[in-house]
């Protein structure tokens, strides 16, 4: 069970609206967001209703203005808890559109140009586990959560090309 408490000004002042599951319009419950506390669980909060537009990954701590360092506006429209998982990950990356050109994962990777020669990755199977990929090496960057499911395209998993640089198991942190 997770817990995220979104509060409308910096240093965890001001109005607040606890959550404690998925939440696809958050809208109606606060205007602005300019803190976040993570009391248990992980979470992706996400910049426009309907878990869509900028993610952001969020673990259990404070975070007093979380909003202006990330360079993400006052606005938070959904959220998603991400289940806890600590046994087995697999996922699949396929070079091609519609999971053509196969290369599997199990654990995290720092690089995935240096494993696999390649970095356009353009649909996935995600069978096992949580994951985040990213934008570049090392676990920088823009991040993308994905779940168990099957993403026949970049697009499904809100990426903006294919190029990803790394990818890492969500586990209970």
């Amino acid at each position: 069970m997770g817990k995220i408490i979104f509060y409308e000004d910096r240093n965890f002042g001001g109005r607040y609206y606890e959550c404690m599951s998925d939440c696809a319009d958050l809208h109606s419950m606060f205007q602005r967001c300019r803190s976040i506390r993570v009391e248990s669980g992980m979470f992706m909060i996400y910049d426009r209703p309907g878990y869509t537009g900028n993610q952001y990954f969020m673990k259990r701590g404070g975070y007093a203005d979380y909003m202006g360092k990330a360079g993400m506006n006052n606005c938070v429209r959904s959220c998603r808890m991400i289940p806890s998982h600590s046994s087995t990950f697999r996922i699949r990356l396929y070079e091609h559109f519609d999971m053509g050109g196969e290369m599997e994962l199990t654990s995290d990777c720092p690089n995935l140009l240096d494993r696999f020669r390649i970095s356009n990755f353009n649909s996935c199977n995600v069978m096992e586990g949580h994951w985040l990929m990213y934008d570049h090496t090392n676990f920088r960057g823009r991040h993308y959560y994905l779940r168990p499911g099957v993403y026949r395209s970049f697009s499904d998993w809100n990426g903006t090309n294919s190029k990803m640089g790394s990818i890492r198991r969500l586990m209970d942190l």
